[in-house]
């Protein structure tokens, strides 16, 4: 099934929404016609509010960055999607997934293609922990992103309870009816001056109830409340049996704190790193309100460039080679040092250094394929302030590049070349090991 279709349904009492990014929602069939997803009246009247609740001062990122209210003449009022890509899980049970808009040389990716490759492509984001992505047996076609996630998250817990959780010494204070370590005097005086059968002490405890586990369990707690699959909330229960000595993390500024690193921890790494996703909102724009459970929402610029990013560092991590990401060597200009300089790639070889920056947008056959001012502005600027041999935007491929059969370049004649390369995700590393056999030269290396 192909994401033009509109693509919902009502199973377990949740409406499921899928469509890609820059597409348009709307509540009248009439938009059906023009390419819109329709859904309920009352989810889009939700989704409204949602965006609604989140637009202006005092929310980290407007919902209106993520999503564009509109109206068209026919059909009503729309939403529109932006470059944010992700699931928007309503209080109702509708769960809206954004997938992000991919080509392949034939056709516009099914949803099981896309959704494999924007996985693959979280891979490279450091704050998602790698272990547990395997597709295999996954179903991605049946179930949705945020599924996916608490599957990926259970099933790393439920490797962690196996191993078994990990105890700790901590600092116990209370008033209790034995004696045991120190006692603190002046509490005690104040609680028990007509309790001489009980004792304010302080001692070491040796139990599970530690920082880490307690943010385990309010991960488990948090997931139980949005997710609307039978089987994770299945398991999920179950998890939550294995924690039942534990507190929930009330205070997770604190907890985070308090989380030991060592190599003895090894084992919580990839579980930590899932709980710090959720609960945390790195990587993710988070949002809460009256309409809106949970939202994971990625940008996907940033997405593309790390992806690439971490493609080019294992092709060309070698020695002699030094890839950098978000270089700040330099700044547009030195008196007074002002408007810092920030490429997304930069590679150094013994041939010479080349500039790299990806551009999450889709060129079309226009003049200049619709490449910004802006963006060769900023290329100019890196190929003077990084004296690169070349300078290269990295756009993804679109089926309306087809005709382009030669390379794009533009020569500023004082020393600056830009070229312009199209990455086909479809193709994955494949794509990337052309764009390296092109750079080798340069550089003065063999992939």
């Amino acid at each position: 099934m192909d994401l033009s279709i509109n693509a919902f349904n009502n199973r377990r009492g949740g409406t499921y929404i899928t469509l890609k990014e820059y597409g348009t929602l709307c509540k009248n069939p009439n938009g059906v016609s023009l390419g819109y997803h329709c859904m309920p009246e009352l989810a889009f009247d939700r989704l409204e509010r949602f965006v609604l609740e989140h637009k202006g001062p005092g929310h980290l990122t407007d919902a209106l960055e993520l999503m564009t209210l509109a109206s068209r003449k026919g059909v009503g009022k729309t939403i529109s999607a932006k470059n944010y890509v992700g699931v928007i899980s309503m209080a109702d049970g509708t769960q809206i997934e954004i997938l992000p808009k991919v080509y392949a040389r034939d056709e516009e990716s099914s949803i099981v293609q896309t959704k494999s490759i924007f996985l693959h492509m979280l891979k490279s984001i450091r704050d998602i922990p790698n272990k547990p992505f395997n597709m295999a047996g996954l179903g991605t076609a049946n179930h949705h992103l945020l599924d996916i996630f608490i599957r990926m998250f259970i099933e790393e817990a439920v490797a962690l309870v196996k191993h078994g959780l990990k105890s700790d010494y901590r600092e116990h204070r209370d008033n209790e009816p034995f004696f045991k370590g120190k006692l603190q005097f002046a509490q005690h005086i104040k609680h028990n001056a007509g309790h001489k059968e009980r004792f304010f002490v302080e001692y070491d405890e040796y139990n599970m109830n530690r920082a880490e586990n307690r943010l385990i369990k309010a991960t488990i707690g948090l997931l139980m409340k949005v997710s609307r699959n039978t089987r994770n909330q299945k398991d999920l229960y179950a998890l939550l049996t294995a924690f039942d000595n534990i507190d929930t993390s009330m205070q997770l500024e604190k907890d985070w704190a308090s989380v030991t690193t060592d190599r003895t921890m090894k084992e919580y790494q990839a579980i930590l790193a899932w709980c710090r996703l959720f609960l945390s909102g790195q990587s993710f724009t988070p949002f809460r309100g009256q309409s809106a459970a949970y939202a994971l929402l990625f940008p996907m610029d940033k997405i593309f460039e790390r992806y690439v990013a971490g493609l080019l560092k294992k092709g060309l991590g070698q020695s002699p080679v030094q890839v950098k990401t978000q270089d700040r060597t330099h700044r547009l200009f030195q008196n007074p040092a002002r408007f810092q300089l920030k490429p997304d790639i930069v590679v150094q070889g013994p041939g010479g250094v080349i500039v790299l920056d990806t551009k999450w947008k889709l060129l079309s056959p226009s003049p200049d394929y619709g490449i910004s001012q802006a963006d060769m502005y900023q290329a100019y600027a890196y190929g003077k302030k990084y004296s690169a041999s070349e300078v290269y935007l990295l756009y993804p491929w679109n089926p309306r590049l087809s005709d382009i059969t030669q390379p794009v370049v533009y020569d500023s004649g004082d020393g600056v070349q830009v070229r312009i390369e199209f990455l086909d995700l479809t193709l994955g590393k494949a794509s990337v090991d052309t764009l390296l056999a092109k750079l080798s030269d340069t550089i003065g290396t063999k992939k």
